[in-house]
């Protein structure tokens, strides 16, 4: 992979991070490329010379976080939940403004739909409904209620300031969902 260059990796941080404080301020739809252009401290050249879009440029930004979330989930595979989601809780803290704005934002639906999905894909694997506490029960209905149960509790997190540390999100999520997979 080739190295990006310094100055164009500093200008798509300001891009994406002005693009994240205008999206916490007002509706997506409101936001102009001029508004991120000006916030970001670059030309609109700039954004254009990165991103198609306004749409393209969330789009990607959407990406790369679930990239990286898929990444914590690949170096954490073989741990126990507990352990598995404080890297997770961490990545949420360091990004909070991203996910904040995100879940909170009428105009980023697409990703709480993304987040579903990822989330649907990293635990259907976890789903055993052959044996033990989950025997006889519908394989699609415990992956589903899994699935929306960690972005509720994710969403609630976030929206109410992250009132407890990543380490106690990690290990309470993570013995609720030893008690159900």
């Amino acid at each position: 992979m080739a190295k990006v260059d310094r100055r164009i990796a500093k200008s798509q941080e300001a891009i994406k991070k002005a693009v994240i404080e205008l999206m916490s301020e007002k509706n997506f739809d409101e936001i102009t490329i001029q508004d991120i252009s000006d916030r970001a401290n670059v030309s609109r050249g700039t954004i254009y010379l990165h991103y198609l879009d306004k749409y393209d440029l969330l789009d990607k930004l959407i990406e790369e976080h679930i990239n990286e979330m898929r990444e914590i989930c690949e170096s954490t595979s073989e741990m126990d939940f507990k352990d598995a989601n404080l890297p997770w809780f961490e990545y949420l803290e360091r990004n909070y403004l991203f996910f904040s704005t995100m879940l909170a934002s009428k105009g980023a639906p697409s990703f709480r739909r993304q987040f579903l999905e990822f989330l649907t894909e990293e635990f259907k694997d976890e789903v055993d409904v052959t044996q033990g506490k989950n025997h006889g029960l519908n394989e699609d209905v415990i992956l589903q209620f899994i699935v929306t149960s960690y972005v509720g509790i994710v969403e609630w997190w976030i929206t109410n300031g992250m009132p407890y540390p990543p380490h106690v999100m990690a290990e309470q999520v993570g013995f609720l969902l030893e008690r159900n997979l």
